[in-house]
């Protein structure tokens, strides 16, 4: 019987240390998955071992661009995320002043990307379009998703949309959208004018130019250019056209009207126009006004003559 006990004893110890043993692997298992995982999110690196983890391991732990570039395009050429590798390709190359080999690369490439990914590739061709200069490139793409906005093809009917900043989510609306695309549209006119002033400067570009910077809120600036119209400063500033023109565009500075409003400086058409007030109204149904945005189109359509 003591032989029993005794064995009885020993197997219920063993039992108990096995237990015992297996909790502290699973423990420290836990604490070293957990960790890992901490590492992960810390350093914003995918898990696994695929090209387009070594990828962007390279490009955000060893912050080493050109072997990121590398791998991005293993991964690419692998079908490994391709949505993302070649998305973070193309703005890694910008980072290194390889802007027109990005441009490509894009072009090239988003056909093997999902429907989901060409609206962001968009937002990247044009930062990278704005970058090199190819303003003319910029403005189409500019009016492309703005017709996309109008057709329902990136809200999808919905009010907002979900979108991503460095790797945070947040809602878009679409009046957000519009102003943000109308915006980068008059930043890209700017641009345009005070070239073709440095190139044959004259008095009607000057207006131009002036308006765009009224519809950015920049009213100083705009105050300043006008101002050498009327004082006779640029070529052309004696034509009375010119003079009226900057004149009331003087006036609306002094009104301090508020920026962002449609005009033909985006360059499309009146159903496109009217398209884009019915969208934006039908996600607001209690307003009877027309919103702001679109309430002096007609007025702007005659200021500008390029």
């Amino acid at each position: 019987m003591n032989s029993i006990s005794s064995n009885n004893n020993h197997n219920q110890q063993m039992r108990i240390m096995r237990t015992t043993m297996m909790k502290k692997m699973k423990k420290n298992s836990s604490s070293s998955s957990n960790e890992e995982d901490l590492y992960h999110v810390i350093h914003k690196v995918p898990h696994g071992d695929s090209p387009y983890v070594k990828a962007k391991h390279a490009q955000l732990i060893e912050k080493n661009p050109e072997a990121a570039i590398v791998l991005f395009w293993k991964a690419i050429n692998a079908g490994d995320r391709v949505d993302s590798a070649l998305k973070d390709m193309a703005v890694v190359m910008k980072q290194l002043d390889r802007s027109e080999e990005a441009i490509e690369a894009i072009k090239s490439f988003r056909s093997r990307c999902s429907k989901q990914a060409q609206e962001s590739l968009d937002n990247v061709l044009i930062d990278l379009y704005k970058k090199c200069g190819r303003l003319d490139e910029q403005i189409e793409l500019l009016k492309r998703k703005l017709r996309l906005i109008y057709q329902g093809e990136v809200f999808n009917g919905k009010p907002t949309k979900t979108a991503r900043s460095h790797g945070k989510k947040f809602q878009v609306s679409v009046k957000q959208e519009i102003s943000r695309l109308l915006k980068s549209n008059y930043l890209t006119a700017e641009v345009i004018y005070r070239k073709a002033q440095m190139i044959d400067p004259d008095a009607n570009k000057a207006c131009n130019l002036g308006l765009c910077l009224i519809k950015q809120g920049r009213f100083d600036d705009a105050g300043s250019v006008l101002g050498d119209v009327l004082q006779g400063k640029i070529p052309g500033s004696e034509d009375d056209k010119a003079k009226n023109k900057a004149r009331e565009l003087l006036m609306e500075v002094k009104a301090i009207q508020p920026p962002l409003e449609l005009s033909d400086i985006v360059g499309l058409e009146d159903e496109f126009f009217n398209g884009l007030e019915l969208l934006m109204n039908a996600y607001a149904p209690g307003r009877s006004k027309r919103l702001p945005i679109f309430e002096e189109i007609s007025s702007f359509r005659d200021q500008l003559a390029c």
